[in-house]
């Protein structure tokens, strides 16, 4: 049965501003990070220190999850390398031909778990797909497997952009759960990149790539962490839209509560043209705001990107106009609605910004 496209109630406003902080990690000349750091998670260790997850990219595409302490200077951001939070090792990470590992981590502090969730995308064998980890100190991470969608109608196949809410909510159903946000893809075989553009466009919205959240009820969870892995029920909550992020939609940060609701920041893809009139993605990044109870239910969405490529950082790396939100960070010592959001920048580095909610 055909999703129809979720309507937004738009009942708050509100501005928000975005100050740019600079770039925050790049590669570091090491064999590990020969083509990129890139779309960081973040957490706070448990005695407060901040701590950056990014993707980093051997040669050949080869993915891993790197682990390290991020420090705001006036002069700019001190970094800390760690090593390693996770290596392409499992059966699912890995494949004979380029282009595997550990990817596009998101990491969130689960209180009523006491435990950090790392969702990640796993690309082995069978293409990308959703992978998880915990952790006590997120620092020794246990992987916990892929996950399996078990509702009726569970689409089976490629997945990512995986991010838990913090706190457990309801489902459509009304059943108290643990809940993150996900992405199935499109199986265009025949064709891929810019050539599926046309394709992609005679679709309607909620057909093409769009954020579901996913809901595991807790009660499960509690009696066994490995539930996390089947998800009982899925809801379309953002399309694709005709003013911007009109190709496809996912999620960016994992959420985070504000008076309003859930907050977090998206990302959207479009096809726009660069210099030459050549046809190029764009990714962009906007604010979604989610009902606090049931998210399934969204109360803002942005109308206008909040943050575009427009730093030479941004614009030309290893995919070329490219911003993409992964990690958020509540700065109370500065705003009570003030936010350091940590991105991708052109899939080469990672950058940072400030943003503030009137």
């Amino acid at each position: 049965m055909r999703e129809r496209k979720v309507q937004v109630a738009q009942s708050i406003r509100f501005d928000a501003r975005v100050e740019r902080l600079g770039a925050v990690m790049s590669p570091d000349g090491s064999p590990e990070e020969a083509e990129g750091v890139l779309n960081p998670a973040f957490t706070r260790a448990r005695d407060g220190r901040a701590l950056l997850f990014p993707r980093v990219v051997e040669q050949g595409n080869i993915s891993r999850i790197e682990r390290a302490y991020v420090l705001e200077r006036k002069e700019g951001y001190e970094v800390e390398r760690l090593g390693f939070a996770l290596e392409p090792e499992a059966p699912y990470e890995m494949r004979a031909q380029p282009g595997y590992g550990c990817e596009d981590a998101r990491v969130t502090f689960l209180p009523v778990l006491d435990e950090y969730v790392m969702a990640y995308t796993a690309f082995g064998p069978d293409g990308p797909r959703i992978a998880l980890a915990t952790s006590k100190d997120a620092s020794a991470w246990e992987r916990l497997g892929l996950v399996q969608f078990g509702h009726p109608g569970a689409t089976v196949g490629d997945d990512k952009d995986a991010a838990f809410f913090p706190e457990p909510v309801l489902s459509p159903e009304g059943v108290r759960s643990i809940a993150f946000y996900h992405r199935p893809m499109l199986h265009l075989s025949a064709v891929d990149g810019i050539a599926a553009v046309p394709l992609i466009q005679k679709m309607p919205w909620a057909d093409r790539e769009s954020i579901r959240i996913a809901y595991v009820p807790l009660d499960e969870v509690l009696a066994d962490r490995r539930a996390l892995l089947t998800a009982r029920e899925s809801a379309l909550v953002l399309s694709p839209e005709e003013q911007w992020g009109s190709i496809r939609v996912g999620a960016g940060t994992p959420p985070v509560r504000i008076a309003e609701g859930w907050l977090s920041l998206f990302h959207g893809v479009d096809l726009l043209t660069d210099d030459a009139m050549r046809p190029r993605f764009c990714y962009r990044a906007g604010i979604v705001i989610h009902d606090a109870e049931r998210p399934h239910q969204i109360l803002y969405r942005s109308p206008s990107p909040v943050l575009s490529p427009e730093e030479r950082s941004e614009r030309h790396g290893i995919v070329d106009n490219v911003v993409f939100p992964t990690g958020i960070d509540r700065r109370e010592d500065i705003g009570e609605r003030t936010f350091d959001v940590y991105y991708g920048m052109a899939d080469y580095s990672c950058g940072a910004i400030r943003l503030t909610l009137s």
